[in-house]
């Protein structure tokens, strides 16, 4: 007993705020994994302190998550990288959409897209299509056979890391195609770090600079 609650009442608890957090995730597949554990052992505690709806309930919920959370994993899905510019109507339309998003990860490339200067003449802009649904878009700037990427933004429902998946590896041949053998991301969002280390690329440090590099 801590605090004067039993250990019981704190599975309570724990359970309750799992499910509360569940549904702060912008991602499905996670609000859907948080729910399932957390509704879980809420069944557990229901069925413990004799509540059986309570337990029941929760019991069903699990089920629930299971069965969707198997749909999603073994839905089909189909992939499409289209390659346009910064200047199409579209894609500033998209940019602007979620303009605030994509400055909170991306704050250099808000000023290279407002820019006017030679650089974008051999830039590489794509949208990512997911089921024929706009997931993201990529855009990054080649200098001889290297790609600087100022862009990688996917959109939160699609956020589940199969975009990069097909971006860095299904799909790499469309950068290859491109003469391109050096990827270098220079991020500082911890987040996009983390995403960054799963797609395969390396950290590499000079002094007070940092940059994620992965060579095709």
């Amino acid at each position: 007993m801590l605090f004067n609650i039993s250990l019981l009442e704190w599975i309570g608890y724990l359970s309750s705020i799992l499910v509360a957090v569940s549904l702060t995730m912008s991602s499905i597949v996670k609000l859907r994994w948080y729910n399932l554990v957390g509704a879980g052992i809420f069944s557990f505690y229901g069925f413990a302190i004799g509540s059986l709806p309570v337990g029941l309930l929760n019991l069903f919920i699990v089920f629930a998550n299971i069965y969707y959370l198997t749909k999603i994993y073994n839905r089909k899905e189909t992939f499409k990288l289209i390659s346009t510019t910064l200047e199409d109507a579209y894609v500033q339309y998209f940019i602007d959409f979620n303009k605030k998003e994509i400055y909170s990860y991306f704050p250099d490339f808000i000023n290279l897209f407002f820019a006017d200067n030679k650089e974008r003449e051999n830039s590489l802009t794509l949208l990512l299509l997911r089921d024929a649904q706009v997931a993201g878009i990529f855009f990054g700037i080649r200098k001889e056979h290297e790609l600087h990427i100022h862009l990688d933004y996917v959109t939160a429902p699609f956020r589940d890391l199969k975009p990069g998946d097909y971006i860095y590896r299904k799909n790499i041949h469309t950068l290859k195609d491109k003469h391109v053998n050096r990827l270098i991301c220079e991020i500082k969002h911890p987040l996009h770090k983390e995403y960054l280390r799963k797609m395969g690329f390396v950290e590499e440090k000079n002094g007070d600079i940092s940059r994620f590099v992965m060579e095709i």
